[in-house]
């Protein structure tokens, strides 16, 4: 019954998208793909190709992998005909999307590393472009989102590729339905909701056909809103709120002249969208050029790096007033500098080089359209380019009730850039699982029940002189010290720390150093800091330069900046930055410190690549007054310490440096406020959404998540009311009502762990039997990997375990070591006994050990007995491994007939770079190369086994 309703679904879909003017097509096979493919190109190009001709189009579209396929699809091809003329065949038509041919169909059979069978396939000049994978009502979405990602792995490849031309994926269980951009490095939060122009969410599977694959909407999202980000060599798909934002800023420049502003909360991709309408308005006849405007030099750095990502050298680093004049003069249709450099160009020094651009139609887009451009400067470029149309973006608007006054009086948002032309806020945002809720801690605040060890001061504390004294800091120092690895999940993410004024950033850096130097925590903490206000700040900004200081001078002495004790303090501070990453850098030049904060801003976005080195790269904490807490963004900063007040737009965009989403290990933005700013915070949501939206924006207490994890306790123990009786689920279908049972407990688990107040005592089950529970889950998602192998199929394959969330770092070898030479020193059988239950649970409960589990119980039971003392495990246990390692690489070499000395050196290759080796790599360790047929499966069977290998003697094995 279950089988016949996704029958239903796909069988109803594709007579709806036949309505919608698609041809439908019944293609069984590849080979059948192919003779379409072929037919359909002819008409689309309005030629008749040869077989040899059509042998060469094959050919040039089987090169290259996904990312360079989509490039393809936009380009020609240089076809030389059987007559020896050429012609230039196209793929798809981006300029008018109307003249391609749309077809449906569906059940299409490949064969790869296993049979596939796929659902609904969408055919644009008989390339398959759109693939949409179909699950039963009551089946989470996120299993059609785990089947294409085995696809990809196991069939797309196959028939000349043709599939790695997908450029989206439509997932649906007929309630809910989503999109995505074919890009195998996303997770299922990179999956989309389509929406309406207010935000509505589109979710029925032919509400979203209606809107989104009607051949004139999806024509148009394939030309245009598909973006090629050259850094991480993948496509990107715009969400819908960023498509209208976009629309609705091309038909302001198509049909008005005014300005105009778009409302995007903090944290959901203003950049993107503000390239994506950049890229399409420098081509629209009307318009000379595309100024990019930022109001700080570090924004200019990170947003530079952005649009370079998404058009390789579609920036040119504006380094002086001069390169930008330059620019405005020669063709560059697109410029992104600074409003400061942008003011120096309109003074009277430059203002005769760029006369003749007096009355051209420049579309400036700001990036955020507030803070300096409230000034004279915005004023003077506005009176000097007479044609120029302003947009701007922002993420926290500037209103009556948050404008601050100047010379020019209190203008807002609205009075500089006019109407505003989409909104999406940061409850919308929430909602849509665009970025998180925020986890507030207020320490040390009115709290009974709380496990804040120190008595911090907050609530009757506003005197100056009590806030910045040594032992209040000294407190909070070690209150971070203490609860910082909980927080950041033993410093998988990173943390900073907003203080309220240069000297404060001196007094805690200084603090944190003498504890480290003494022993006490052995965190990487760096800061960051310019010769700008040196006062308790009200708003978060950033300073890199301040709007009075140019670049040039800033390793010059301020007004503000003239102790010398303060400089040779950054100075000394870098200096400790150096000698923890072997850098060179220094504040006594300008270039130099600029790159040290680069560095910085570098080292907490690298965290998010896959080959980056942890424990060689990491830091932990940057100390900042306003640095940072705007305009900056990595995904594994997840805490903001702070103990400064910040209020309104400062507040949230400080806020949102912490709600990126990344996973479901991250589950909230972690907020530990040192003052009491529950009223500012309260005010702040309800400025920039309205008053209900304090309880969407920001976690529940403890108490609510405590609750939320009795609940999904209750609902496991209703599947399995012990641990043991995991062993007595008699389907596959009751195994994964456990699996999804047990891990939303474990997601519970990991929030209500987040909070200071985590205490198990509090909890209807105990440690123990949690990490029981863990093993067997565990237990499931080995018998899983292990049918995959055997190629066997399960209803558990497309089911996600979420490791993530059993992830812990501390629990590595060299712990289980340490607790063997306990082991040995154990004085009776009994507690012997139980020492050895203790290490035999750890290695069942944590991913990394459990490949070793066996190798370690081998160790124990046939080594150990043999061992005089504890302090001769480690080497002997050293010794045991490398004589396993050994014996390993022997049988792995042995079994697939591999050179061991080359094989060896492969994966010393792989372990130092963490690059993948590409098959023709293995091959050249084989005794015989594979034929083509045979290639792929043997190929990625060794790549397998390779990892495998690595995971059980090399990974997890440092202290």
């Amino acid at each position: 019954m279950g089988h016949q309703s996704e029958a239903v679904l796909e069988n109803n879909l594709i007579k709806q998208l036949v309505g919608l003017d698609y041809t439908p097509i019944k293609i069984q096979d590849g080979d059948a793909l192919v003779s379409n493919l072929k037919n359909q190109l002819e008409v689309f190009n309005k030629t008749i190709f040869s077989a040899k001709e059509f042998d060469a189009i094959l050919n040039h579209l089987a090169k290259g992998n996904v990312f360079e396929k989509a490039k393809t699809l936009r380009d020609y091809f240089q076809l030389t005909k059987d007559d020896g003329t050429s012609f230039y065949v196209r793929f798809f038509n981006t300029e008018d999307s109307s003249q391609n041919l749309f077809q449906v169909t569906n059940q299409i059979s490949l064969e790869g590393s296993y049979k596939n069978r796929f659902d609904v396939t969408l055919l644009i000049n008989g390339l398959p472009l759109v693939q949409i994978e179909l699950k039963r009502s009551g089946i989470e979405i996120k299993e059609a989102f785990n089947q294409i990602n085995r696809y990809q792995m196991h069939s797309f490849w196959s028939n000349h590729g043709l599939f790695q031309y997908v450029q989206l994926f439509v997932i649906s269980n007929g309630v809910n339905t989503k999109y995505l951009a074919n890009n195998k490095l996303q997770s299922v939060k990179q999956t989309f909701f389509w929406a309406d122009a207010n935000n509505k969410n589109i979710r029925e599977l032919p509400d979203f056909a209606d809107a989104f694959l009607n051949p004139n909407h999806l024509g148009k999202m394939i030309a245009y809103y598909i973006v090629i980000n050259e850094t991480h060599k993948v496509m990107m798909i715009l969400r819908p709120y960023q498509y209208f934002a976009t629309e609705a800023i091309i038909h302001q420049v198509k049909n008005s002249n005014d300005n105009a502003y778009i409302w995007h909360t903090t944290g959901s991709g203003k950049t993107l969208t503000s390239f994506k309408a950049s890229q399409i308005l420098m081509e629209l006849p009307d318009v000379y050029k595309v100024v990019f405007v930022v109001d700080r030099k570090d924004l200019d750095y990170q947003t530079m790096n952005e649009f370079n990502a998404f058009k390789k050298d579609s920036v040119d680093v504006t380094d002086n007033t001069q390169s930008l004049i330059r620019q405005l003069t020669d063709n560059t249709k697109l410029v992104l500098t600074t409003i400061q450099k942008l003011n120096n160009a309109v003074s009277e020094r430059f203002k005769g080089k760029i006369e003749p651009l007096r009355h051209k139609k420049i579309v400036f887009i700001f990036d955020e359209c507030h803070r300096s451009q409230f000034g004279e400067t915005h004023e003077r470029i506005t009176k000097f380019f007479e044609k120029s149309q302003l947009i701007g973006f922002t993420g926290t608007p500037i209103f009556a009730e948050n404008a601050s006054k100047n010379d020019l009086g209190k203008r807002t948002t609205k009075d500089l850039f006019g109407n505003c032309l989409h909104k999406y806020v940061i409850t919308d945002a929430i909602r849509d699982q665009n970025v998180l809720r925020f986890g507030i801690e207020y320490i040390g605040k009115y709290k009974n029940k709380s496990n804040t060890f120190i008595d911090i001061e907050v609530e009757d504390i506003d005197k100056q002189e009590v806030l910045d004294s040594h032992k209040r800091i000294n407190k909070i120092v070690d209150y971070i010290i203490a609860y910082h690895n909980q927080k950041t999940f033993n410093r998988d993410y990173s943390a900073l720390l907003a203080v309220s004024s240069i000297d404060n950033v001196i007094k805690y850096y200084d603090l944190f150093q003498q504890k480290k130097e003494s022993g006490e925590h052995d965190l990487r903490i760096a800061t960051i800091f310019t010769y700008g206000t040196n006062e308790d700040s009200d708003e978060a900004q950033d300073f890199l330069p301040s709007d009075e200081v140019d670049f040039d001078v800033l390793a010059e002495p301020r007004t503000l900046y003239e102790s010398r004790h303060t400089r040779d303090k950054l100075e000394k501070y870098i200096g400790h930055y150096n000698a923890m990453y072997g850098t060179s850098f220094t504040n006594k030049d300008s270039s130099s410190f600029e790159k040290y904060f680069q560095n910085i801003s570098k080292r907490l976005k690298n965290r998010e690549k896959e080959n980056f080195n942890h424990e060689q790269d990491r830091l932990d904490i940057v100390i900042v007054v306003n640095m940072m807490l705007t305009g900056f963004d990595a995904k594994k900063v997840n805490t903001l310490y702070v103990d400064k007040n910040l209020k309104q737009h400062g507040l949230i965009q400080a806020y949102s440096r912490t709600n990126r989403i990344l996973g479901e290990q991250k589950s909230q933005g972690n907020i530990l406020s040192f003052r009491n700013l529950k009223k500012a915070t309260d005010d702040a949501i309800t400025l920039f959404s309205n008053k209900e939206a304090i309880e969407v924006v920001t976690m529940p207490d403890y108490e609510r998540i405590a609750e939320k994890f009795d609940e999904a306790l209750k609902l496991l123990r209703e599947i399995t009311p012990t641990y043991q009786s995991v062993d007595d689920l008699e389907s596959e279908e009751d195994e994964a009502q456990f699996v999804q049972a047990f891990r939303k407990l474990m997601r519970a688990m990991n929030v209500l762990q987040s909070y200071t107040d985590f205490n198990w005592n509090d909890l209807p089950i105990d440690e123990q039997e949690f990490e029981d529970y863990k093993s067997k889950y565990l237990d499931l998602y080995e018998k899983v990997k292990q049918d995959n192998q055997k190629q066997k199929t399960s209803i558990l394959d497309d089911i996600d375990f979420e490791l993530e969330l059993i992830h812990r770092d501390q629990i590595n070898v060299a712990y289980i070591l340490k607790l063997l030479a306990q082991l040995k020193g154990a004085k009776t059988p009994t507690t012997a006994a139980a020492q050895r239950k203790i290490i035999i649970d750890l290695l069942g409960g944590d991913i990394q050990l459990r490949s070793k589990r066996e190798l370690i119980q081998k160790f124990i039971d046939e080594n150990m007995p043999h061992i005089k003392d504890g302090d001769s495990i480690e080497d002997e246990f050293e010794k045991f491994w490398q004589d396993q390692k050994v014996l390993a690489l022997g049988k792995l070499c042995e079994e697939e007939h591999l050179d061991k000395a080359q094989f060896k050196a492969l994966i010393d290759a792989y372990i130092y770079s963490g690059r993948e080796p590409i098959k023709d790599e293995v091959f050249q360790c084989l005794d015989n190369r594979p034929s083509i047929l045979q290639a792929r499966v043997i190929g990625d069977r060794i790549i397998s086994k390779m990892k495998e290998f690595v995971e059980v003697f090399v990974n997890g094995m440092m202290a």
